[in-house]
């Protein structure tokens, strides 16, 4: 094998013992346990060995059947579809006027870049004056794709 072939073997060889990382155990007073690498964070907590076996067992899953306590708060259906309507409006009230003031902010974008100042000999003058109101009807437009988001969730 070549010389040239060999030196990736190498690489690898001599940077894998870098990879290694002390691992610290930590409990905070309410009893839970973190894991860190991280040796600013692991003050006060204790170094693992890293000779310990590794678990792969995952975690219990929580219980879906746990029943639902009878002061719990029931919501009639007719009471939640009156909610999601009222809910609705709204979003759609929201959109409205949002939509309008990205008309607005585009309306005004547009005027503005047609007007060229005597002091604007410079484009970035131009681009620096005008990006206020491109900021303006992002803003809006991110608003509006927001919305719509929301309302295309609702049942």
């Amino acid at each position: 094998m070549s010389a040239m072939r060999k030196l990736p073997l190498y690489l690898v060889l001599l940077t894998a013992p870098l990879a290694h990382a002390q691992v610290f155990k930590c409990v905070d007073d309410s009893g839970r346990t973190t894991y860190t690498n991280d040796r600013n964070l692991a003050r006060g907590c204790k170094a693992l060995d890293s000779d310990q076996t590794v678990s792969s067992i995952p975690a219990p899953r929580p219980s879906t059947s746990q029943a639902t306590p009878s002061s719990f708060p029931r919501v009639t259906p007719n009471a939640q579809r009156e909610r999601d309507d009222a809910r609705r409006q709204v979003l759609e009230k929201e959109l409205e006027t949002e939509e309008s003031a990205l008309a607005d902010a585009r309306k005004a974008l547009t005027e503005q870049e047609a007007i060229r100042l005597g002091d604007e000999r410079n484009y970035q003058k131009v681009l620096d004056r005008l990006q206020p109101f491109k900021d303006k009807v992002e803003l809006h437009q991110r608003n509006v794709d927001a919305l719509r988001k929301e309302i295309s969730g609702l049942r």
